[in-house]
């Protein structure tokens, strides 16, 4: 059986570094043309070898697509056995914006049409949870990126041995996989600050049960140059334009 040939939408996202999504979109709003027709089908397959052109008007959509950053509140109880996968609008609402938020956006409630979360955060972890529409930066955050640490704050019971800290720095393994090297400090006598390279299912739950260590409450503080900061749980912000990940 002959091969079939590829979505329009899949040649589109690979020309241009955008999201599926991102590309369904152009398509149907008549912003690109293969061998100079315009396709607005979704689901076209066309020739791999097509002439395609997107006009510039993606350029300014592209502008206008946002990303968000949400205080996950850290869970409790039975809160931290959940999928923790809530929707992205159970989440972000015109009601729960921080009223410090000084980037300027006006929410609209297209802003939330595509928006999903972007990397992952561990069910029984809270703090700086990522929502977008940008394709370039969900495939970021999800691809493991080593330039994009990730800093944790970590309320921890039990006691450290000696040569404990640089354990945990370098030389665990987990699932037969040796960890990159991480940065880790006592923040004070039951906090741990844990800035890690990497992202393995409940890794710091694991790290700290190796050494003895139970983690009470996990807080991701940091993704790369983007700081929480005052951000308050339940609440969310716009990722200003100053700000990269």
């Amino acid at each position: 059986m002959a091969k079939e040939p590829p979505r329009l939408s899949k040649l589109v996202s690979e020309l241009a570094g955008c999201s599926r999504r991102e590309a369904d979109e152009w398509i149907e709003n008549g912003w690109v043309s293969v061998d100079g027709v315009v396709i607005n089908r979704l689901g076209a397959r066309v020739n791999p070898k097509a002439r395609i052109e997107i006009r510039d008007a993606t350029s300014r959509h592209r502008s206008e697509s946002v990303t968000m950053l949400f205080h996950k509140p850290c869970p409790v109880g039975d809160e931290a056995m959940s999928s923790g996968r809530e929707s992205a609008a159970a989440r972000i609402r015109a009601d729960n914006r921080w009223t410090e938020d000084g980037s300027g956006g006006r929410f609209q409630l297209a802003h939330l049409r595509g928006l999903a979360p972007a990397g992952a955060l561990d069910a029984s972890a809270g703090g700086m949870l990522v929502f977008t529409q940008e394709g370039s930066v969900a495939r970021r955050l999800a691809g493991g990126d080593a330039r994009l640490e990730k800093e944790y704050h970590v309320l921890v019971d039990g006691v450290l041995a000696a040569d404990g800290l640089d354990r945990l720095r370098h030389g665990l393994v987990l699932d037969g996989i040796r960890l990159r090297p991480a940065e880790v400090s006592w923040l004070n006598e039951q906090r741990l600050r844990i800035v890690l390279h990497e992202s393995l299912k409940q890794q710091i739950p694991r790290m700290c049960a190796l050494e003895g260590l139970r983690a009470r409450e996990i807080r991701c503080v940091r993704i790369g140059s983007i700081s929480l900061g005052r951000l308050p749980p339940g609440e969310w912000r716009y990722l200003r334009a100053d700000e990269r990940f």
